[in-house]
């Protein structure tokens, strides 16, 4: 093929090829709306499926201006937000062995700490927060049993200390 006539080929298909991009953008413009609500602006493409919202989350409590609830159970815990919704959880926790069973009740937060050092137990209690005497949160080992302690892993742990002050209501159920 003569380079003139590649040229003029070349030409001829621009042509043609800008006929057919504006028909398209004349097409795609001239529909205002989609073909049905909430359907695809083009047949045959797919809608986008949007997922439904989360279910919302319930914590088991029912202690009024509960702040945090714990189901020994399931080994569950959740902070609240004082009048009733769950705002996190449930977290993974560990409860107290045999004779030294974690208490079911309603209480007050005492105390916390960040740094604890358990005379008792001769051991670290990180994010600490009593609320039953010596019982408290914190970190510690999910898969065997405490001293009546709940235990958390840090996220949960660190979450509880800092939503819960002094005075706050703790629901524990069975």
């Amino acid at each position: 093929m003569s380079s003139k006539r590649f040229r003029n080929w070349s030409a001829r298909i621009a042509v043609l090829a800008g006929v057919a991009a504006a028909g398209l953008a004349m097409t795609a413009t001239a529909q205002a709306d989609p073909l049905w609500p909430g359907g695809p602006d083009i047949p045959g493409v797919p809608a986008i499926i949007q997922p439904p919202p989360p279910a919302p989350v319930y914590a088991p409590c029912g202690a009024a201006k509960a702040k945090a609830c714990m189901r020994l159970s399931t080994k569950e815990a959740w902070l609240m937000d004082g009048n009733g919704k769950t705002i996190y959880g449930p977290k993974p926790i560990e409860i107290g062995r045999p004779g030294y069973e974690s208490h079911v009740g309603v209480f007050n937060v005492n105390f916390k700490r960040e740094h604890f050092w358990s005379t008792m137990h001769n051991a670290p209690m990180e994010w600490a927060v009593f609320f039953d005497g010596d019982i408290a949160t914190h970190i510690g080992p999910l898969d065997s049993n405490s001293h009546g302690c709940i235990r958390m892993n840090p996220d949960a742990a660190e979450e509880f200390y800092h939503h819960l002050e002094p005075g706050d209501v703790v629901e524990v159920v069975a």
